[in-house]
């Protein structure tokens, strides 16, 4: 049978100690550990802050002062020295590449060659695109124009790592993105709202008519794509990115990017190794002049439509908020 002891006596038992720091209300280092007392900041008068501003005017005061620091001022002079040099050998390097240029109207200009010969005769029978720029740039020049698409994926990439708003520690990326779009967005603008019911259908259906008719005429995935990307970026304005992520996503543009220039890659590989080894496709070029012609051109200036209209919104996203 157990005795019962004093409370004097059950402060002093390893039981009554562990318990207390259990609970937290016994500091194991209070009373263990060698302390000593902070001083207490003493609060600065008036004369000695006054001081302390005048020591740093007087720095800088010193540090930027061109009459009397040489470092500065020599730095000063060689700068100027080295921009005017360099102004100057610029200057020459384009005078000598001008001198080099052929004279106006010689018959063996560039723009007289065989190669802009060659896209205006055969352009049309060769692509299948009444638009010679456009076949152009989507079928003699569809290596470079990929090569575009996939610079602005890349520095959407850049911007999306570099501009990218995180969540912070108990709070969620999209409650800062909220905060910040009702802090910089107008509320139930009416005559915003208004104008962007009615301009904004039509600027998208306009934008993919260009892009459909790229071939046909005046148009193509890179314009098309920029009125379908002003579209959107009005729209986001008028009624906020809360709205406008019910149909458009940061993991949509990603995805509609990857699928576009995956497409592009692939339908342009094709035609480069047929090409390469002079093996006739079975994609025929269609009938000039109909919506379904040109080969694999309308089917290029989708992509290149979806890839350039995703990076202007997410462009104006990033640098308006950080995410979307």
């Amino acid at each position: 049978m157990s005795r019962k002891i004093s409370e004097e006596q059950y402060r002093k038992t390893r039981s009554y100690r562990l318990a207390r720091w259990l609970d937290g209300t016994k500091d194991p280092y209070v009373g263990e550990v060698e302390m000593r007392p902070q001083p207490v900041p003493k609060e600065e008068n008036w004369r000695q802050r006054e001081l302390r501003r005048k020591e740093k005017r007087d720095m800088l005061t010193h540090v930027y002062d061109i009459e009397r620091n040489r470092e500065l001022k020599a730095f000063r002079i060689a700068y100027q020295a080295v921009s005017v040099a360099f102004c100057l050998f610029l200057v020459l390097m384009l005078l000598i590449a001008v001198s080099y240029l052929p004279t106006i109207g010689h018959p063996e200009n560039p723009a007289n060659n065989e190669v802009s010969a060659r896209y205006i005769e055969n352009g049309l029978q060769e692509t299948g695109s009444v638009n010679i720029v456009t076949g152009m740039i989507l079928d003699y020049r569809a290596f470079d124009t990929l090569g575009e698409s996939h610079v602005l994926f890349i520095a959407t990439c850049t911007v999306l790592i570099l501009l990218r708003l995180d969540g912070k520690k108990g709070r969620n990326a999209r409650d800062v993105r909220v905060e910040d779009d009702s802090a910089h967005e107008p509320e139930n603008d009416a005559v915003l709202q208004l104008v962007a019911r009615i301009l904004v259908p039509p600027i998208i259906i306009f934008g993919i008519y260009v892009i459909l008719g790229g071939h046909l005429g005046p148009g193509g995935g890179f314009s098309g794509g920029a009125i379908i990307g002003a579209g959107l970026i009005l729209f986001v304005n008028a009624f906020g990115f809360e709205k406008t992520e019910r149909f458009f996503r940061a993991s949509t543009y990603k995805k509609l990017s990857v699928t576009a220039l995956g497409c592009y890659s692939l339908s342009k590989c094709y035609s480069f190794y047929t090409g390469a080894n002079h093996i006739e496709s079975v994609i025929p070029l269609g009938t000039p002049g109909a919506i379904l012609s040109s080969g694999l051109i309308l089917i290029l200036n989708i992509c290149v439509g979806i890839v350039v209209a995703g990076t202007m919104y997410t462009f104006y996203a990033m640098f308006r908020k950080g995410g979307y």
